[in-house]
């Protein structure tokens, strides 16, 4: 999908509607995916009052994945954002494209992936729509890593929904069905408390870890 979004965004303009068409046909034949969706809209309906919520956005580019398809079903435009700064605005159907000037003093909720620091939404989500003169009032995502972000968009008054928390409380009930084992629990509770920390020490008493990610692809070398 990811390949399929970079190598569409040589046409931008139409790129929304290939995505959403995409990710559609998606939701139709992929029962896991097609559960998750389902399961973020009624959650949706259980925590926001769906009337109030003018237009649905997603940020380049797995929030898209889920954004788009949800923004159709709970029949509410999208805004399409891109990291800078831009945005296309689509009605539900991604048919037809609104002036952005529409989307003036609207109330939008925000859908993405996870959220860990929310330094996407600070850095690129929140102005983007403040630059359309409308405001984020709620961000729903399917994981919160627990790692300060919600508390970093309620302080911008948006109000932060999550599916899953990832923190001690999820590690001990994978630890209690055996999925995983004593030495694993321990790593992933430090990380929990100071990634920084925990993977310094990693990487220290496994050295060969960053010699292995340089001679593997070229992705991973990149990002090593």
């Amino acid at each position: 999908m990811l390949n399929f979004i970079d190598y569409e965004k040589s046409n931008i303009e139409e790129l929304p509607k290939k995505i959403f068409e995409k990710t559609f046909e998606h939701y139709k034949q992929n029962q896991i995916y097609k559960s998750i969706i389902d399961e973020m809209i009624l959650f949706i309906k259980e925590n926001i009052n769906i009337n109030e919520i003018d237009y649905i956005s997603g940020g380049e580019r797995r929030d898209w994945f889920f954004s788009n398809v949800i923004a159709n079903l709970l029949n509410k435009p999208h805004i399409t954002i891109f990291k800078d700064l831009s945005a296309i605005v689509n009605d539900s159907n991604f048919e037809e494209k609104f002036g952005k000037s529409k989307v003036k003093n609207s109330k939008v909720l925000h859908i993405a992936d996870l959220i860990t620091e929310a330094s996407s939404y600070l850095r690129s989500w929140i102005p983007a729509i403040e630059g359309l003169g409308a405001q984020i009032v709620w961000s729903t995502v399917v994981v919160d890593r627990m790692q300060g972000g919600k508390q970093k968009l309620e302080n911008k008054n948006i109000k932060s929904f999550s599916i899953i928390n990832i923190d001690e409380s999820l590690f001990k009930v994978a630890l209690d069905i055996n999925m995983i084992n004593e030495n694993q629990f321990e790593m992933l509770k430090n990380f929990y408390e100071n990634p920084d920390r925990t993977m310094k020490n990693f990487l220290i008493e496994h050295p060969e870890f960053l010699e292995n990610a340089l001679a593997s692809d070229e992705k991973t070398a990149r990002k090593s």
